[in-house]
């Protein structure tokens, strides 16, 4: 059974915005996918070593779409041991996966890749980081993530979860 773990670079953006996303959306991957995908979490390469809360901008873009975090959450940084508790490790941009492979053994190196890596003809393409820019840019980091988890979600009902 598959467990997914997001990583941005501070996880109080798109990794969390991701996170809630396939929870939410796991239910319609079909038949076991809510069982499959019961571990779901996000981390940030470079988060504050004290949990932070998500940006407001993410959260107001999240509820926005009917989404919501859940109240404890606190943001985390990328440990060893996640290496061994997840089995895809899913980064937003190419920075977060070459800190990703640097951290990673060497046996588990296969867990990482991009999420966009599973959507048709975005493979290699970054979610960029709305952090700096207009709220905005956290309706279009959301729409993104919908097509990577919508993505995941068809290799899921495909049998294969390394992107294509």
């Amino acid at each position: 059974m598959p467990s997914v773990l997001f990583v941005c670079t501070a996880n109080i953006c798109r990794s969390p915005m991701a996170e809630v996303l396939l929870k939410a959306r796991r239910a319609g991957f079909g038949a076991g996918a809510a069982d499959a995908f019961k571990q779901v979490a996000s981390a940030g390469a470079r988060a504050a070593p004290r949990g932070e809360p998500i940006d407001a901008r993410a959260a107001a873009a999240l509820q926005r779409a009917n989404l919501q975090l859940e109240k404890k959450w606190r943001s985390q940084r990328v440990e060893d041991d996640h290496f061994d508790r997840y089995d895809l490790i899913l980064a937003m941009e190419a920075d977060n996966l070459k800190h990703l492979r640097q951290q990673c053994p060497p046996a588990q190196q296969s867990r990482l890749h991009l999420l966009l890596d599973f959507v048709p003809g975005m493979a290699g393409q970054d979610v960029p980081d709305p952090y700096f820019g207009p709220a905005a840019g956290f309706d279009h980091v959301l729409a993104l993530l919908e097509r990577g988890v919508a993505g995941l979600a068809l290799a899921w009902r495909e049998g294969r979860l390394l992107p294509s």
